[in-house]
């Protein structure tokens, strides 16, 4: 499969299936559709999730390396029957990895449409989440190095990012763009406009 989604750190799994089994936890989570599930439910297709540091144009014009990203949370997809209807958040705590939360929303159809999507690229590709939390977006990381440790490393420019809905205003979702176009775009969407210049130093009226 072109697409490959690494193993997730097996206490992060093993204290979802555990949050799953307890009927509290699910009872408790602010998730309607988890709550009315009677059947059996799985957790599927972990994605490591990726937080984009504030964008900095400075350091994109000074050789265009990329800011920096950092590991926050393994989310799994939570299946029953045949449809996702959930997801669980772990975090690492001083123990290692432990549950966070259940949620629901749209975010959990756009990646599983996302991932299919991604399958039909023909080309290999580590599946990972990168957030950008100043543009409340979330994307398909795409990362070429397939078989690079999923905790760490850097969006390389031919990665691909895919942004998924709801995408900001005038970002397309679900649609491929190399990191090096997207940053950019990102970067300019952060970037606070120059402030007027005072009277003294403004242009004469013509």
């Amino acid at each position: 499969m072109p697409l490959h989604v690494p193993p997730a750190p097996a206490p992060a799994l093993r204290s979802v299936l555990a949050a799953l089994g307890s009927p509290t936890a699910v009872h408790e989570a602010h998730t309607p559709a988890l709550r009315a599930l009677q059947g059996p439910m799985t957790a599927e297709l972990p994605l490591p999730v990726h937080v984009l540091d504030r964008l900095n144009i400075s350091q994109l014009a000074a050789g265009g390396r990329p800011p920096r990203t950092r590991l926050t949370a393994w989310r799994f997809l939570i299946r029953s029957g045949d449809r996702y209807v959930a997801a669980a958040d772990t975090r690492l705590t001083p123990d290692g990895w432990a549950f966070s939360h259940f949620f629901e929303g749209p975010y959990v159809a756009a990646t599983e449409r996302a991932l299919r999507q991604a399958e039909s690229l023909g080309k290999n590709y580590q599946a990972r989440l990168l957030s950008v939390p100043e543009l409340y977006m979330l994307t398909l990381w795409l990362h070429g190095a397939v078989g690079a440790d999923a905790s760490a490393g850097l969006p390389a420019a031919a990665d691909l990012l895919v942004p998924l809905a709801p995408a900001p205003p005038g970002i397309a979702a679900y649609r491929p763009h190399p990191v090096s176009e997207l940053l950019p775009v990102m970067t300019h969407r952060l970037t606070p406009p120059s402030p007027p210049l005072p009277p003294s130093l403004a242009a004469p009226a013509a």
